[in-house]
């Protein structure tokens, strides 16, 4: 019943895009309760306190730490990057926390915005200037500070950033700083997927909230064309040019393959089904190079018989049974509307167990994160890299 009433939404044209909605075209729902919620701590095992001291050293546990505890191998998927981002990196504090909090603003994503206010405040950020994050680039800051938010903007809305935006940034920044900018928006998005659909709420010793009076609005230019040269070089030598782009930032690249491990190499989620999602991920953001890897190196879709061209039109081409309708269709929507819908959810849950509906999420989730980096740093197609195919009308 979801697909055929969604059926109109899914048009299909001769430049390999998308044709949903854009993101961000109206606010992402909040949930006001847990879908999945925190795993209280007398239930916890001797495996996962192990992770909450590898992780939080005495600090007790959040509500996201104890709602992606119930899978421990997801913690340590998710955590590594996810510090690397909040405290590790080449960024300035004050830079940081304005991309975290922009992208947490933009994803309606109230964990993340009570969690990173008192990190804004101690990086100096002003509570008027907090507030100010939430009005967007256009309200008055200086030409660096704006250029973040927009680069957050077009990344959360494009998929990718334009060229006036990256030389902004990169005025400010060496290519390390630069690449560390976009994957902070991208590691929050992707965290800020998971967050949304799992439910996981804010901590009642974070009282921060989202400014709900501020209009939610979106502003960015249309997306222009896929870059034809790598804003980014690869480092010289063999392998694929995603491996020797992060080769340029070693510091960043250990923890940012966690993810992409756990989806790939841990999690139970059936292959085939893994694929559908990373791959519609890929064709939704335009990101050709995760469509192309997929296709035919990591996930070698072809060669376990997905039919490519049916993921390209969508939930609603006639080859897909149930399951794969609604992970296409979980795929669609938390691209579009940051959150997969209740009726997708319940459809979903009704086939798969907790464990099952967090790896669906995650591996979504991860590869939009993937896509968006993979577009912003204009990582160049392999040789024999099977393009998007073009798809009628």
């Amino acid at each position: 019943m979801a697909a055929c009433l969604l059926a109109a939404l899914y048009a299909f044209d001769t430049a390999a895009q998308s044709s949903l909605a854009l993101p961000g075209s109206v606010r992402p729902i909040r949930l006001e309760r847990p879908r999945i919620p925190p795993l209280p701590l007398s239930e916890w095992t001797a495996e996962q306190r192990a992770l909450a001291t590898k992780y939080l050293g005495d600090a007790r546990p959040d509500n996201g730490f104890a709602t992606l505890v119930r899978v421990p191998a997801l913690v340590d998927g998710t955590k590594p990057f996810e510090l690397y981002i909040a405290r590790d990196s080449t960024l300035p504090p004050r830079h940081r926390e304005l991309l975290i909090l922009r992208t947490a603003w933009l994803m309606n994503n109230q964990f993340t915005w009570a969690e990173h206010v008192p990190l804004a405040t101690t990086a100096g950020l002003t509570s008027s200037e907090i507030r100010q994050i939430a009005a967007g680039p256009e309200s008055g800051w200086k030409p660096l500070d704006a250029a973040l938010l927009r680069l957050a903007d077009q990344l959360f809305r494009n998929s990718s950033v334009s060229n006036d935006v990256w030389a902004v940034v990169s005025s400010g920044h060496d290519t390390l700083g630069v690449m560390d900018a976009v994957m902070t928006v991208a590691d929050v998005i992707s965290l800020s997927l998971l967050y949304n659909s799992l439910g996981v709420q804010p901590d009642a010793a974070r009282p921060d909230r989202l400014p709900e009076d501020v209009p939610y609005r979106v502003v960015v230019p249309p997306r222009g064309p896929d870059l034809t040269m790598p804003r980014v070089e690869p480092v010289p030598g063999t392998g694929l040019a995603i491996g020797r782009t992060f080769a340029r930032h070693p510091k960043l690249a250990q923890p940012r393959n966690t993810g992409s491990t756990y989806v790939n190499s841990i999690s139970k989620l059936e292959p085939r089904l893994r694929e559908l999602l990373i791959l519609r991920t890929g064709w939704n953001c335009r990101s050709e190079y995760e469509w192309a890897q997929h296709v035919g190196r990591v996930g070698r879709a072809r060669e376990v018989g997905i039919p490519i061209e049916a993921v390209a039109v969508g939930p609603t081409a006639p080859q897909w049974n149930a399951a794969e309708r609604l992970v296409l269709l979980a795929a669609d929507e938390l691209y579009r509307d940051s959150f997969i819908s209740d009726e997708t959810w319940a459809a979903l849950s009704a086939r798969f167990d907790t464990t099952m509906m967090m790896n669906v999420v995650i591996t979504a989730a991860n590869y939009r994160m993937v896509s968006v980096a993979l577009n912003a740093l204009g990582v160049q197609l392999d040789p024999g890299d099977e393009k998007f195919p073009t798809v009628p009308r």
